[in-house]
């Protein structure tokens, strides 16, 4: 067992848990990452790696919120047992147009727009995006305070806002923030109906690339890729309990502005970087 390959697993399993709750882009800090620490791995796996170990971070949001999520919880009142149902409901609607749009353009996607000045742009529009909405939120009251207060219609326009994740760079938990927020949300809620979302939208996410791997051709997984996955995932899992009540904590006394500015700074970054490389040939 290759101790150098290991400790790029923790890299990668702690870039996940970190990023993919904070609106920053885990997705583009994973193609980041990898390009400056490459896992010695196929192709193939690599494409199912770096998305089913986003499996652990749902895993910490089923964790922390069980009991929210949870229709049939005892200590619940038939009201509110009701109202969880109507959520996962809400959830669902929220998720057809990403269900309807990603599945057919799967394959396009990771051709064409996996790559570094792709993500670089994206954490800058998306960036300047965060500014401007926080600036015009500076004095806004929001109508909806409470996840239970989103009704059907508000959920599937926040799914169309999901749908502009999948460009990598966009960050999936980023833009459905912006959607909430522009339609009424909390910053709370916001965040909190977001983290409900990356649940069926993460594990089926999951799924198709586990069915795309096996479809093409691969028997299975070997056995240091299984362990590979489950490590990352366990890190992912721990790291993203502490990135969800960090960002929950912190949106109680801050709006999202510092998020900006920081994927201003890193996508001009990255934008240099990725120049550089071209220019230099390598």
């Amino acid at each position: 067992m290759d101790i150098i390959e290991l400790l790029k697993i923790v890299v990668f399993g702690i870039v996940e848990g970190f990023t993919e709750w904070l609106p920053i882009s885990s997705t583009g800090h994973m193609i980041l990452v990898e390009e400056l620490i490459h896992l010695r791995v196929s192709e193939e796996f690599w494409n199912v790696f770096k998305v089913v170990i986003q499996l652990g971070a749902i895993l910490a949001v089923v964790v922390l919120y069980f009991r929210k999520l949870n229709p049939f919880d005892s200590e619940k009142t038939e009201r509110q047992c009701w109202d969880t149902i109507f959520l996962w409901v809400k959830i669902a609607v929220a998720c057809i147009p990403v269900v309807v749009v990603a599945m057919p353009l799967d394959n396009w996607m990771d051709e064409h727009l996996y790559n570094g000045f792709v993500v670089a742009a994206m954490l800058i529009v998306y960036g300047i995006i965060f500014i401007v909405v926080e600036n015009r939120n500076r004095y806004l009251q929001f109508p909806i305070q409470r996840t239970t207060q989103i009704d059907f219609r508000t959920a599937a326009f926040i799914g169309l806002f999901q749908l502009l994740a999948l460009v990598p760079g966009t960050s999936r938990s980023g833009v459905t923030i912006i959607g909430a927020m522009l339609l009424g949300c909390s910053r709370a809620v916001s965040a909190e109906f977001t983290f409900f979302l990356g649940i069926p939208v993460m594990f089926g996410a999951s799924l198709l690339k586990i069915f795309k791997f096996l479809m093409n051709g691969n028997e299975g997984f070997s056995g240091m890729e299984i362990f590979y996955l489950i490590l990352a995932m366990l890190i992912a899992f721990v790291v993203s309990v502490y990135s969800i009540k960090f960002l929950t904590d912190y949106i109680k006394r801050n709006n999202f502005k510092l998020f900006g500015y920081y994927r201003i700074i890193l996508g001009v970054i990255v934008l240099a970087y990725f120049m550089v490389k071209v220019l230099s040939g390598s």
